[in-house]
């Protein structure tokens, strides 16, 4: 008995390696990395937070002094290290919008119609909800690149094939 033991052992390891080699090693984990849409922001200075477009809040984010993300109307973030609700649509809001346009975004709020989102330059993109937002976002970008409209308030994108627009009190941002 004492002589099979080793041969044993030898068929397992053989064994061990035979199925290693021949099922298991073109089976490999290649990491991938998925990049991250950030929205917004949720804070101001050093303690301020990324959040990306599904809510997640993102601590590590490294952010500049003064970040080109929207800002979303909280002072700290949710203990829950997730939005929901209002802020949940904001940031889908948010989440949606063109590259081009991130710059020109200040921030965001929940009022009587639903998302609003605010401009630097003080103009009112009213989004509702949060469903369509990229239609929506499209509708915003026409409305703002018209070269007939120089100045306006508000543009009602509730209905993203038909935006209303009105007012002259604000600049329109600059081209891109």
């Amino acid at each position: 008995m004492s002589r099979r033991l080793p041969a044993i052992v030898l068929l397992a390891i053989v064994g061990v390696g035979a199925i290693y080699f021949f099922l298991i090693r073109d089976t490999v984990v290649t990491p991938t990395l998925v990049p991250t849409n950030v929205a917004a922001t949720i804070g101001e200075g050093e303690d301020a937070v990324a959040v990306t477009a599904d809510g997640a809040i993102i601590r590590w984010w490294p952010l500049s002094e003064e970040p080109e993300l929207p800002r979303l109307p909280l002072s700290e973030p949710p203990k829950g290290g997730r939005l929901g609700g209002p802020m949940l649509e904001q940031a889908r809001v948010l989440g949606a919008a063109p590259d081009a346009l991130r710059p020109y975004l200040a921030g965001s709020y929940y009022g009587e119609s639903g998302v609003d989102v605010e401009t630097t330059t003080g103009i009112e993109l009213r989004f509702g909800e949060a469903s369509q937002a990229a239609l929506k976002w499209k509708a915003a970008a026409a409305v703002l690149a018209d070269p007939e409209i120089e100045a306006l308030d508000y543009v009602d994108l509730h209905a993203p094939t038909r935006p209303a627009y009105g007012g002259s009190g604000h600049t329109l941002p600059p081209a891109p």
